[in-house]
């Protein structure tokens, strides 16, 4: 396994914190090895395996890794990327990236998280009355 608990909780609970602020939903999934030649295609697959796309406002992300392959990629839905576009994403790769080869990974996750949440707090802020938390916080394991 790639975190233990009290780095999963650690994780889950910045994804908690983002979400509180935001309508938008975080997802972070972990499997050994890429199942594509890249991994931004194998996370846009796992994005759809898991209905992603089905928030309101199309504001869902998901940091995906791919432990023994040494790989990752962050997918955004629609509705967060025409927001965002490619240059935020690029920017939260580049910091992820630089995390990982400190071997500091769970620090850059939380970090990257916080970041993709203000991002979401900026274009989707929370609506007291009516969110709902349309995905589980918990880390999926493939």
């Amino acid at each position: 396994m790639l975190f233990t608990k009290e780095e999963e909780s650690r994780i889950v609970e910045a994804i908690r914190a983002a979400e509180r602020r935001t309508s938008g939903e975080i997802r972070v999934f972990v499997e050994d090895f890429c199942m594509s030649d890249y991994p931004v295609e194998r996370a846009a697959e796992v994005f759809h395996l898991f209905g992603m796309f089905n928030t309101k406002a199309r504001n869902g992300v998901l940091i995906y890794l791919a432990e023994k392959s040494h790989q990752f990629a962050i997918w955004g839905d629609a509705g967060i990327h025409e927001k965002v576009g490619f240059q935020f994403w690029d920017a939260e790769k580049q910091l992820l990236r630089d995390h990982l080869q400190r071997d500091e990974g769970v620090d850059g996750i939380c970090r990257v998280i916080a970041q993709i949440g203000e991002q979401l707090r900026h274009h989707f802020p929370v609506d007291e009355d009516n969110d709902e938390n349309e995905l589980s916080d918990e880390i999926i394991y493939g």
